[in-house]
């Protein structure tokens, strides 16, 4: 899809209410396929390649910053001939979400945050994040997709995902490898934690129904959230037991139901 003279690629299935779906740092659309096979008959599901990833060719770096892509979703909604859509981001979608959410409230019937930050308080740790996003945006650059995603699947965030079968990992894997050395390294550099914008200061002024989901063993974002729901006027937070920070992937069962029984109750067209 032509978006702004990028090139954005979108999977889009199903019928019903609209629900836009944002994939974490090195995923693709291709991470929600689970999903999209199991709601499809009940809704329209949009699966977006966020810039740096996937199929999406963005050639400008400045259009992989929050906002630029956040103005990108918006026109693939408006092509789409969507005017309210419920949407749904993990980890660093969760970002892209909230971002959008604030940047265009009115688009947004309501949001499911998967794991999800709205970025770091002061300037202080952005900056020090930044540092070491451009330091592992370098090393991918220098040392290529696979050496980075043997690193990347040793941090501790993802301990967790070693208990997944092996099959199941490999196709994890299989995912993170199709990405490009470019897109990820500019995707950490412009999108990154450290590259976004604070939203804390702007949670108490996001009025649409709030699902913040975290996983047991992921306590870091348990504790963000913890923050984030004392802030956000229309939120609930549900901790699932037994998985840790990708929990659509390590407990999709219980994931489905509680996005399924939320999209009932409060997406709307």
């Amino acid at each position: 899809m032509n978006v702004n003279g990028e090139s954005y690629h979108v999977e889009v299935e199903g019928s019903g209410t609209p629900v836009v779906l944002l994939h974490g740092f090195t995923g693709s659309t291709k991470s929600w396929s689970r999903m999209m096979r199991a709601f499809k008959h009940e809704f329209q599901l949009i699966a977006i390649d966020l810039p740096g990833h996937g199929q999406t060719k963005v050639s400008q770096s400045e259009k992989y910053e929050m906002e630029q892509a956040c103005n990108a979703i918006k026109s693939i909604l408006d092509q789409l001939n969507i005017n309210k859509t419920a949407v749904i981001g993990y980890s660093m979608g969760g970002r892209t979400a909230l971002a959008f959410a604030h940047l265009y409230p009115e688009r947004v019937s309501c949001l499911i945050l998967e794991s999800a930050s709205p970025g770091l308080k002061t300037a202080a740790e952005r900056a020090a994040r930044q540092k070491s996003d451009k330091e592992l945006a370098a090393f991918i650059e220098s040392e290529g997709v696979e050496r980075f995603t043997d690193r990347w699947e040793q941090v501790p965030l993802f301990d967790s995902q070693k208990l997944l079968s092996a099959e199941k990992r490999q196709e994890i894997r299989a995912g993170r490898l199709k990405n490009s050395e470019t897109g990820l390294a500019l995707s950490l550099r412009y999108m990154g934690t450290g590259s976004q914008k604070s939203y804390w200061d702007r949670l108490k002024t996001m009025t649409m129904p709030v699902l913040l989901l975290t996983g047991e063993w992921d306590r870091k974002f348990i504790n963000i959230a913890d923050e984030m729901i004392k802030l956000l006027p229309n939120a609930v937070h549900h901790n699932i037991l037994s998985t840790g920070h990708a929990i659509q992937v390590e407990q999709p069962e219980k994931f489905d139901t509680m996005v399924r029984e939320f999209l009932n109750e409060n997406s709307t067209t």
